[in-house]
């Protein structure tokens, strides 16, 4: 579809770099797993469910608009999946403002991949600094 050709790098670096951020976060998480500190279940709960979605939801749209669509409609439908804003903005927006819609979505995307390295950041440094305190107080 020559609407999203444009597009194109884009997406597969977004894509890449939130598959590789997801699978950075298991490691890490699996490192953590064999010496947990204290209220470490509480904090993962807090943290790194919230990382991963973010991740997966960058993941989640770039595969979805490199997907090789027949017409802009089908797209529409398939973002308006994701949220009733979503689905409102492609019905109504994107049909007459396709070129503004897409840079809409690319926001977006963009912005789910740095909230997501935002919050494995704050994971990884609390879950250390707590890991710290502990071997001080031995």
């Amino acid at each position: 579809m020559p609407e999203l050709d444009e597009w194109e790098s884009f997406y597969l670096i977004v894509g890449g770099a939130a598959g590789a951020l997801i699978g950075l976060q298991f490691v890490v998480m699996t490192l953590i797993a064999e010496r947990p500190p204290a209220r470490a279940a509480e904090t993962n709960a807090a943290f790194s469910t919230p990382t991963i979605v973010h991740f997966s939801s960058a993941l989640l749209l770039s595969a979805v608009l490199r997907a090789p669509w027949h017409s802009i409609s089908s797209v529409a439908v398939v973002l308006g999946l994701f949220g009733l804003g979503g689905l409102t903005y492609g019905a109504i927006v994107a049909p007459s403002h396709l070129r503004e819609a897409l840079f809409g979505v690319g926001g977006a995307v963009l912005l789910l991949l740095f909230i997501g390295i935002h919050n494995a950041w704050d994971s990884v440094a609390y879950l250390v600094s707590r890991r710290n305190s502990q071997a001080e107080q031995r």
